[in-house]
């Protein structure tokens, strides 16, 4: 076992323990960054001034009706800015732009001594507009030929050759919707400045470093005048991971300008209307398979709606081809990708981050086309996992190491959840009640864990041993509720060998440990831990020269267990403290800064191959659905997931992010329906789903009625930290298997066979016209869908449509 996976005597990793921030959560007490300005004298207040407009170029701004509004200090514009007027990375996004690009774009910024007067002011501006015709739509986008950044191509194999070899060839489109991230803290910043000019911002972001470099280049100064402190997150869900820079940038400008500590917060509405939100996709594909239903070919063109700039498009487009396999191996591939540029916000990075997207695809296609080829859904998907000992790799040309753990968890699915019993049961059921069905479906996921960009996979901490023997520790990670926090807890202890109680952790912050990646790609566990790991290496290797002296032994011989070090063989007894106090006096350093890098990663991003991931994570769940065929109203009845995690950091905090990030996925993939205006009226372009009362976020009535979770079993990954493996973004991708069952639910109201197309989200209005279709024996018909209804010109839910089987050599 190597030395990054083994684990030491009576390890604090593995144990079950609660968040290392419940108590503060639960009693209210826990500090977000807003919370702050109840401790900060003299705060003034930002409030945007929105354009209610989906594009045109600004023909005046007249700031000054808000001087006269009593308490407005001060209106930022452009002409503030003294350094670059960017918040974005690749140089698209003007912090004060002239051109409005969506709908409630901001131009300009107001202070005020209260919010109210912020407000006021900012409806105060003057703000005149010459308009231009806007895309709303990622359909628009791809009739007007409107796309930006790059178009990655994936290929192996030979395309060609491969249909010309399949049995069965068909084609398809599947458009699908984004996602809200519906934090419960909205996007905040409050930005100050010290006695000596530099800035000091406290910001929900889950990239620091980040926020540093965005607030450093629009303010025209070096990074090291700029300090950037993340407290805590009420979530982020991958939103906060390039969209809070331009918010800090605009606190940070202010407090520059005033000399006065500058709050920035929006409001729901606020955040609902200028935030970014998960990619939708349009997906057109071709696939072919052989007479026993295996995978032959699959020619596929993958559209992202970017929105209005790049922001992150690029990389999550990039990891949906990647992903576009999901556990399924596909000899013979050729998947184009690009990125539509429409007039909504920019999106951005969501939990999955593109995986979600690649993977929806092939399970949507699989889900389709079972029937026609006369096979379970089951069946088939099983029939083209990737299979170990075959020397099989991904279509970006990566290996597939654990292709056993795929087989693993299905298998080990099937039985704790009792699956023969409960589809004959299921069976006989839906023979009996011709208004309502059931149906259980199971689906799999393999998901890559690295940063697809190989620089960002790196992480530093600082751990400081005070005399006392307390411990603290600094990390580039940032918590969100994920728990990081409490598993780098656990990883120190373990490494130190010490009690819990003796380690704290600080906020997140630039000048303790910089250039730090966002936490973000499921990596904050591996990356963080590793450097935290091997920064208390250093400290122990130091205490245990100091133990081995008054032990009388050699240091190889000590070890540090439980908070007392002792030598093989040898009765005497060192106490941490002791040995701690001990070290000072012979002066040794009790501090170190720890550092650590993704080994064997290597990306050619132009060629779109290589090896991108460390390894991949696996799981699979099975979910049972019951259907009302009068509404298409349904509920979940049961869930089974069993997944690898590895040997679990902390078992607690990893069954939760399971459970949260399946609910998610769910809500996705079966609730949650961004709708834009699209008709040519006045409000063309608006975000009609503002608030918690128009966008549907799922409850506790939408868990389901009984929910299993197992972690694996004796699944030690070699090479990472303690021997774990991420568990962020996987879990919310084991959601598909709630849309398969819908899907079979709904073919469950025809004669049985019918080849069903749903919408995603497959909302109960999806799934009412998808039964529909079933009933008229329109299911498997060529053509569009006639599944979606029409509000304001824009379908419910998202369009999918499938040709007939094309038979090869026809």
């Amino acid at each position: 076992m190597s030395q990054l996976s083994e684990r030491p005597e009576k390890p604090v990793v593995g144990v079950s323990m609660p968040h290392e921030s419940a108590t503060l959560h639960v009693t209210g007490t826990a500090l977000y960054t807003d919370d702050l300005i109840h401790r900060t004298k003299d705060v003034l207040h930002a409030h945007p001034v929105q354009v209610m407009k989906a594009h045109g170029r600004i023909t005046k701004l007249n700031t000054e009706p808000a001087l006269d509004v009593p308490g407005v200090v001060r209106v930022l514009t452009g002409a503030d800015v003294p350094g670059v007027n960017d918040a974005g990375m690749k140089h698209d996004e003007p912090l004060f732009p002239d051109e409005v690009m969506f709908h409630g774009h901001a131009v300009a910024w107001v202070l005020g001594e209260t919010l109210e007067a912020a407000r006021i002011g900012a409806a105060a501006v003057e703000v005149e507009l010459d308009e231009r015709p806007s895309l709303v739509t990622v359909e628009e986008a791809i009739a007007a030929g409107s796309f930006h950044g790059a178009q990655p191509l994936m290929e192996t194999g030979d395309i060609e050759a491969g249909f010309a070899e399949s049995a069965h060839v068909f084609t398809g489109e599947f458009t699908f919707s984004g996602q809200e991230h519906f934090y419960l803290e909205t996007h905040a910043a409050l930005a100050q400045v010290d006695e000596n000019g530099q800035i000091f911002i406290q910001s929900s972001t889950q990239h620091p470093s980040e926020t540093q470099e965005i607030v450093s280049h629009v303010l025209g100064v070096p990074s090291h005048e700029i300090t950037v402190q993340c407290l805590r997150m009420g979530g982020g869900f991958g939103g906060k991971e390039m969209q809070p820079h331009g918010f800090a940038a605009i606190a940070a400008l202010g407090a520059k300008l005033t000399g006065r500590p500058v709050r920035f917060r929006l409001n729901r509405t606020q955040d609902l209307t200028m935030s970014g939100k998960r990619h939708g996709f349009n997906a057109t594909w071709k696939i072919g398979f052989d007479a026993e239903g295996r995978i032959q070919a699959l020619d596929a063109t993958l559209t992202a709606d970017g929105g209005w700039s790049l922001d992150l498009s690029e990389p999550v487009l990039a990891r949906a081809l990647c992903h576009i396999d999901n556990t399924y191996w596909i000899p013979n591939a050729r998947v184009a990708g690009r990125i539509a540029k429409t007039n909504t916000v920019s999106n951005t990075a969501f939990r999955g981050f593109g995986g979600p997207q690649g993977m929806i695809v092939i399970e949507d296609i699989l889900g389709r086309v079972a029937p026609k080829l006369g096979l379970d859904p089951m069946e088939l998907r099983e029939r083209n996992f990737y299979q170990p000992g075959q020397g099989q790799t991904t279509p970006y040309g990566q290996p597939v190491t654990q292709a056993d753990r795929i087989s693993a968890v299905w298998q080990q699915v099937q039985d704790d959840a009792h699956i023969a019993d409960r589809k004959r049961e299921i069976e006989a059921f839906n023979a009996a009640h011709p208004n309502t069905k059931r149906a259980l479906a199971i689906t799999g996921i393999k998901f890559g864990i690295s940063f697809n960009l190989t620089a960002f996979n790196q992480g530093g901490a600082l751990v400081l041993i005070y005399k006392d023997g307390s411990v603290l520790i600094n990390h580039g990670g940032t918590e969100m509720g994920q728990g990081l926090h409490t598993k780098m807890m656990q990883v120190a202890a373990t490494t130190l060998g010490i009690p819990l109680h003796k380690v704290r952790l600080a906020p997140t912050r630039t000048d303790k440990v910089p250039n730090t990646s966002a936490t973000a790609a499921s990596a904050g566990a591996d990356l963080n831990g590793g450097a935290i790991k091997n920064a208390c290496e250093q400290l122990r290797e130091r205490l245990l020269q100091v133990a081995a002296t008054k032990l009388g032994a050699n240091a190889s011989d000590v070890r540090i267990v439980e908070g007392v070090a002792r030598a093989l063989g040898n009765d005497a007894e060192l106490a941490w403290d002791d040995l701690v106090r001990t070290a000072y006096f012979q002066r040794v350093q009790l501090s170190a800064a720890g550092y650590y890098r993704t080994e064997g990663l290597h990306w050619d991003a132009k060629t779109f191959r290589g090896s991108p991931f460390k390894y991949f994570a696996n799981g699979a769940a099975a979910t049972e659905v019951e259907v009302d065929g009068f509404t298409g109203a349904y509920r979940i009845r049961r869930v089974d997931i069993v997944h690898d995690v590895g040997d679990s950091l902390s078992p607690m905090i990893d069954i939760g992010q399971v459970e949260g990030g399946f609910v998610q996925g769910a809500g996705w993939l079966t609730l949650e329906d961004l709708r834009w205006d699209t008709s040519e009226g006045p409000h063309r372009g608006r975000l009609q789903t503002q608030a918690a009362s128009t966008y549907k976020l799922p409850s506790f009535s939408e868990m389901p009625e009984e929910f299993n979770v197992t972690l694996m079993e004796n699944a030690t990954e070699e090479g990472a930290v303690y021997g774990s493996k991420a568990v962020g973004e996987p879990p919310l991708m084991l959601a598909f298997s709630v849309r398969e069952a819908l899907r079979q639910a709904a073919a469950a109201f025809g004669t049985g066979g019918a080849s069903v197309e749903l919408a995603s989200p497959a909302t109960p209005e999806a799934v009412y016209w998808a039964i529909q279709a079933v009933r008229r024996g329109e299911a498997s018909r060529s053509g569009p869908a006639r599944n979606g209804i029409a509000v304001n010109g824009q379908a419910a839910g998202s369009g999918v449509r499938a040709d007939a089987e094309v038979l090869s050599g026809a």
